[in-house]
């Protein structure tokens, strides 16, 4: 097997006439019928799906195929009727375990005989895999399913050498490319393996591939010569929405709620926060259940059943759900955290409204997830970073974006939407004032045109704004006559306006070098002639101070409530008498988040106060008695009707976090030592820290300050914290001067909140 991988890297196979053989020789002579027959005779159907026709024939008569169709398009039939119809065994390869399951179970449904489809991964046992094989001896099997991984062991190698191979299809070929959303290396290794076992014509399929994506599919599997079938990839029953990621976990409950009874996939991008959703979303009476690699394959299967036989209504998953399974009937997809690429993104919303039925697919966005996931990339090769770099922000410009998001969409993969506004998506159901940018968009243009083809759009924008980097400067592009000719307006306008050149033709992305970006011919006619071109700049999602939990109440965009300002009022006031009273300062009594989330959510009882912003048990006992008649007095007299539907149940303890931090400064261990326990910085704990705190749970950090702390300080920020009117570090930073850090501020306002709040 050495050495195999580069003696067929660069080999291409002639096209595969060769395997017009006996049976489809007398189907492509028999004409329609026989196609239609088999057709309605194996999945009872009369009539093709878009390309569905052209595609199988082509497979017929022995020739290479691509197809790009997109979820929900019908690739498995282009793969599964012709291997019914031609002699020997069509050998799939398939990415995922589940996915040939599904597939498996789903061709033995259509068949009387059991063995007309297998898998064989390592999920069968010694006895399991001697039934497979001999099924396929006895010419029994069609189809049979495997992983990369496993094609390429020497014992399956010789095994298919003794079977005549119908052909070989790639199912989710773009995990072939470095640049798909999938990348597996085992993939790359596909052509040389099937030179090994014989030759036979190949299909590739995939529902996410832009231009540079299946260029390079095709290189690798040496099928240029193949014939390509791209259907579109609009897929008009499906809404797109981007929402800022506020109070994430609330409106996600919320929206549910709204859609009682109506199936749904959530998508995190970690483990945890599968399991955490999941959690939260049965304790709020809402049937889920989680989805990912870390669950045991038994458990992960049964979900996966539940889940397409409605016994529960929403999956919570990491991107490995949804790859093939046949589920038509899911009417939204809902995206906790921004995917890592637009293919991720347009196949994972492409599971939604399979059936012709509304999908919605609803994003919530920050861009700190971005920077998350930057950070994730550090230690991989340099070239892998580039990549998924790119790939990032083509997402951002997608997110940030005021453009029509299917233009934007389809513009990714290579297809033009002429409409101006689909009537389906946020941006064109709320579309921003636009500006007339005709003599920028020139500007730009004369930019590109000036320093050539070898740049990516960020390198343009930064020479437009005039922000004079290394890179700049390494080019001499900060001495260019348009250097800073555009610092009056913002990056993001600038981005805008690049971006619409990008879909007017103006610009081109080069293919070969993914990510720079050339004038075209159109857009150097454009400089000769300008016409109007209206644009409109990126959204800025502004990052708050807001916690996300389901405690949190609404606010900013995306149809959030608003506070009652007259019962805040009312609230505050009634604070500010029990701070006299009880002589603290009134953020020791509740904090303004609390007061504000109170005037959200109307709580009349201490079970409902347990479920604002900060108030835990504790505090909710020692202080909520009066704030609890003020408000249930209020509510009666203005005939409010409380929303109960937000006032959402959390998991007790869930975190693990908070319980071992708790107990951990019990013991009176080191915070460092609880910090580097649970892989968190020094930052992050005093935060759990403050919110153990801020929700009335008392705790004590004092044989940690008396040891790290001088007394005479500490003596300091607490006096300081008793006059206060707030609660603010920066505040008492700015008060008390350059010898005291931020770090030595918030150890003792966590220790003066639990002595005297709590």
């Amino acid at each position: 097997m050495v050495g195999i991988y580069e003696k067929f890297t660069n080999f291409s196979f002639p096209n595969c006439n060769y395997y017009t053989n006996k049976m489809s020789k007398r189907n492509i002579e028999a004409g329609s019928d026989t196609l239609f027959d088999s057709l309605k005779r194996y999945f009872g159907f009369d009539q093709f799906k878009g390309n569905q026709e052209d595609v199988i024939r082509n497979l017929l008569a022995g020739n290479d195929t691509f197809v790009l169709m997109p979820t929900g398009g019908g690739k498995s039939l282009c793969y599964q009727l012709p291997a019914l119809m031609m002699e020997g065994l069509a050998i799939v390869i398939s990415p995922l375990i589940a996915l040939m399951k599904n597939q498996v179970d789903a061709m033995r449904g259509f068949s009387t005989e059991e063995g007309v489809a297998h898998f064989l991964n390592s999920s069968l046992n010694k006895s399991a895999a001697l039934k497979v094989r001999e099924d396929v001896l006895a010419g029994k099997t069609k189809l049979l399913y495997f992983a990369p991984e496993s094609l390429t062991k020497e014992e399956n190698v010789e095994f298919l050498r003794k079977v005549k191979i119908s052909f070989y299809a790639i199912d989710e070929a773009h995990c072939i490319s470095e640049w798909g959303h999938d990348f597996r290396p085992e993939y790359r290794r596909i052509r040389p393996i099937i030179a090994e076992i014989g030759q036979a014509p190949l299909i590739a399929l995939t529902a996410t591939a832009t231009p540079k994506v299946q260029l390079d599919i095709q290189k690798n599997l040496g099928m240029m010569n193949a014939k390509v079938f791209k259907s579109s990839f609009n897929r008009q029953n499906l809404y797109y929405e981007v929402r800022p990621k506020e109070n994430t976990t609330k409106e996600i409950i919320r929206y549910i709620k709204k859609h009682e009874g109506k199936s749904g996939i959530i998508y995190c991008l970690s483990r945890k926060k599968v399991e955490e959703l999941a959690d939260l979303l049965r304790v709020n009476d809402i049937k889920a259940l989680p989805y990912h690699a870390g669950i045991d394959a038994t458990t992960r299967a049964e979900n996966q059943d539940k889940f397409l036989m409605e016994e529960v209504d929403v999956i919570v998953a990491t991107i490995a759900f949804g790859m093939g399974i046949d589920k038509p009937d899911v009417r939204f997809v809902i995206h906790y955290d921004i995917p890592k690429s637009l293919e991720g993104y347009y196949q994972e919303t492409g599971r939604g409204g399979r059936d012709g039925g509304v999908g919605e697919c609803i994003t919530f966005y920050s861009y700190k997830d971005i920077l998350k996931l930057e950070k994730f990339m550090q230690g991989k090769p340099l070239a892998e970073q580039e990549i998924g770099k790119l790939l990032l922000s083509e997402t951002v410009a997608y997110a940030e974006s005021t453009i029509c998001r299917r233009k934007l969409i389809l513009h990714y993969f290579g297809e033009k939407y002429e409409q101006e506004n689909c009537g389906s998506c946020d941006n064109c159901l709320n579309p921003v004032a636009m500006v007339e940018a005709k003599d920028d968009m020139a500007l730009l243009l004369d930019v590109l045109a000036t320093v050539g083809s070898e740049f990516k759009p960020d390198h343009l924008v930064n020479i437009l704004i005039g922000r004079n980097n290394n890179i700049i400067k390494s080019y001499n592009h900060n001495e260019l006559e348009e250097f800073g000719a555009g610092e009056k307006k913002e990056e993001g306008y600038w981005s805008a306006v690049l971006r619409q050149g990008l879909i007017r033709g103006y610009i081109s992305k080069d293919i070969e070098n993914y990510g720079s970006i050339a004038i075209t011919e159109r857009g150097r006619e454009f400089v000769e002639k300008p016409i109007s071109v209206k644009v409109s700049k990126d959204r800025i999602f502004e990052e708050s101070d807001i916690e996300d939990s389901v405690a949190t109440g609404p606010k900013g965009s995306g149809g959030s409530a608003a506070a009652d300002e007259e019962l805040f009022s009312m609230l505050k006031d009634l604070r500010k008498q029990l701070s006299k009273r009880l002589n603290l300062p009134p953020f020791v009594i509740f904090q303004d988040p609390s007061l504000e989330d109170m005037a959200i959510q109307y709580p009349v009882s201490m079970e409902d106060m347990q479920h604002i912003q900060g108030v835990g048990m504790g505090k909710a006992r020692k202080f909520a008695g009066e704030f609890i008649k003020l408000i249930a007095r209020y509510v009666e007299e203005k005939e409010i009707v409380r929303p109960q539907d937000l006032v959402l149940r959390s998991v007790v303890n869930k975190s693990g976090n908070k319980v071992f931090i708790i107990q951990s400064v019990d013991k009176k261990m080191d915070l460092v030592d609880i910090a580097e326990a649970k892989g968190m910085s020094g930052d992050d704990l005093l935060d759990e820290l403050e919110a153990i705190v801020n929700s009335g749970t008392k705790i004590n950090i004092n044989y940690y300050i008396e040891r790290e702390i001088d007394e005479d300080k500490v003596e300091d920020i607490i006096d300081y914290f008793r006059e206060a009117e707030s609660d603010s570090v920066a505040e008492a930073e700015k008060e008390l001067g350059a010898g005291y850090t931020q770090e030595e501020i918030r150890l003792v306002r966590i220790k003066f909140l639990s002595e005297m709040g709590n």
